[in-house]
């Protein structure tokens, strides 16, 4: 067993403000996604420009906020909505969703893309390799808050988590998302996207590879006790939620070359 390092979730208190870090976490996702996406723009011909990428990271950023928080609320707390609607304005109680804050990020880059005349998948393709620096940083932010810990283990690197009511020897899962969502789809991603595309593949190729990477990891991560497993006593609401981004990115690959070479 390693110990917990039990760090304060806490990072700086200002009299009555209070400075978590899953909230720096978030920054550094974006101010990432900004410098990286900057980059990226210096190698794109003129496509992207520096206004540009601003707000790109802007409107992917309130995609993420509001979107996370609808989705959390209507995947995972559909019932506590229906007792107390105003729980979906309390973001300060903690709940964001990978899978809503998706979908809020696809909302925002349609609207962006509406504003500044590209297609929809363009803008998609390009920010897609940004993306897990910012999943991998809100990984980093669960480990330190002692929340969305694993199963229970025998493994040597298992922990127990002061939150924890049981205090059992569990899986740091959220170091698996990290390294998985983070760093890998990271370098696949950005290897990925270093040499021209088709349009649509590496959009595919991230909802592809974080679907897979989500199923994976939900098999030693603790399900929500409300809601506990769906099916066959292992199918969790995440991996419910994933399955339609494997089929959906690989449909988007195969499209993507298929149109290429018709095209030629």
């Amino acid at each position: 067993m390693i110990d917990y390092p039990n760090i304060d979730p806490i990072a700086v208190s200002l009299g009555p403000l209070s400075v978590h870090w899953y909230g720096i976490m978030y920054l550094i996702g974006f101010a990432g996604a900004y410098l990286l996406g900057t980059y990226r723009a210096k190698l794109s011909s003129g496509n992207w420009t520096k206004d540009q990428m601003s707000d790109v990271i802007f409107y992917g950023a309130m995609g993420v906020i509001l979107g996370g928080r609808i989705g959390y609320i209507l995947f995972y707390q559909f019932e506590g909505l229906l007792s107390d609607p105003l729980s979906l304005f309390r973001i300060w109680e903690g709940g964001m969703s990978f899978h809503g804050g998706l979908l809020g990020v696809i909302v925002a880059m349609l609207l962006f893309s509406r504003r500044y005349n590209k297609h929809l998948i363009d803008v998609t393709d390009f920010i897609a390799p940004l993306v897990p620096i910012g999943l991998g940083a809100g990984r980093v932010g669960n480990f330190i808050g002692g929340e969305l810990w694993g199963k229970a283990t025998e493994a040597s690197w298992g922990m127990v988590f002061p939150n924890d009511p049981s205090q059992l020897v569990r899986h740091p899962s959220q170091l698996y998302q990290f390294v998985l969502e983070g760093i890998v789809l990271f370098v696949i991603l950005w290897f990925f996207s270093q040499k021209q595309k088709p349009r649509y593949c590496v959009s595919g190729m991230f909802l592809l590879f974080y679907g897979l990477f989500r199923i994976v990891v939900e098999f030693f991560r603790q399900p929500d006790a409300h809601i506990g497993y769906l099916a066959f006593d292992w199918l969790t609401q995440g991996q419910l939620l994933s399955l339609p981004m494997v089929f959906g990115g690989v449909a988007l690959i195969l499209y993507g070359y298929k149109s290429s070479l018709t095209a030629k």
